[in-house]
């Protein structure tokens, strides 16, 4: 760029030449030049509003500062809500949690009241030699969708923990481990024996428990009745099937409660003690059959049920 200078001074014209550096250096400082001036005349309008009463800006001033209030506003409003949908999902979590753990402390055979579920854990600790740090809305953010993900995770982990269990639970309901007679007492083991008809020697497929005629006789176990009916020497004689090849037989009853399909949950009460069949007084014969063959009784009933 040539800049020409004229002047009666002057015996000729001068000219200056301004490279590219130099035309950008007037642009930059021409355009702060024109900010800077902005920036005040927005000052000293905003000052005489304030100091002269002037209503056209001091309106102008108001609208600005209400307009800017109401986005602040609006942005803190926004992020409230965002943080109450996450602390409902949390509670919600919270909630669920607290409901598998007392299940599994029942299944695990604890009382819900022991482990305090709706309980704050103790906390504590000394005052740290570091200084404090506010935390951020951000970082607030972040552990909020940290906590959430945590809390998804160990509620999942507790659901399988809790299908483990029922299913576990499950198939210990479904072996005999209840002694079907309370209070009875045992007149003859399972194995060889003494005939008490012949005199000979003999195997005992079962217990014998001695109770009073009528004495409710219960399910060993949870299963399906596959027979209920007189038979010529177990008399009045009820089996039960509870799958994996295990049925309980119930024998000399005096009255049978039970039919063929039936299904029974383990206690209930499915027959009365009698006499019947090939029997020299009151009392239960009780088997446990696997696989089709006898198996001692008194194996199943000192498990853990």
């Amino acid at each position: 760029m040539n800049i020409i200078l004229v002047s009666e001074r002057l015996a000729k014209a001068r000219t200056i030449t301004l490279g590219l550096p130099h035309v950008a250096l007037l642009g930059l400082a021409m355009l702060i030049s024109v900010v800077a001036v902005a920036a005040a005349m927005n000052y000293l309008m905003l000052r005489v509003a304030s100091d002269f009463n002037v209503p056209y800006l001091q309106t102008m001033l108001l609208s600005a500062q209400q307009e800017q209030h109401e986005k602040s506003q609006s942005y803190l409003q926004e992020n409230l809500n965002a943080m109450a949908v996450k602390l409902g999902q949390m509670q919600a979590q919270l909630l669920r949690l607290d409901t598998l753990g007392e299940r599994l402390a029942k299944l695990a055979g604890f009382k819900p009241q022991d482990l305090a579920f709706g309980e704050l854990p103790g906390r504590g600790g000394a005052v740290s030699s570091l200084s404090p740090q506010d935390l951020s809305l951000g970082d607030f953010t972040r552990q909020l969708d940290l906590l959430t993900r945590q809390l998804d995770d160990r509620g999942d982990k507790l659901g399988v923990l809790e299908s483990l269990f029922t299913i576990d639970s499950a198939k210990k309901k479904l072996i005999p481990t209840m002694l079907p007679v309370e209070g009875g007492w045992y007149s003859s083991n399972y194995g060889w024996r003494i005939d008490p008809f012949n005199g000979q020697r003999a195997f005992h497929e079962g217990i014998d428990v001695m109770a009073e005629q009528g004495t409710p006789v219960l399910a060993a176990a949870g299963g399906v009745v596959v027979y209920s009916d007189f038979h010529p020497q177990y008399g009045n004689m009820i089996e039960i099937d509870h799958g994996n090849d295990l049925v309980t037989r119930y024998a000399h009853a005096a009255k049978r409660m039970v039919k063929v399909g039936d299904v029974v949950l383990r206690g209930v009460k499915i027959a009365e003690v009698g006499k019947t069949g090939r029997a020299t007084g009151t009392h239960l014969h009780f088997e446990v059959r696997q696989r089709g063959a006898p198996a001692n009784p008194a194996q199943f009933l000192r498990l853990p049920g």
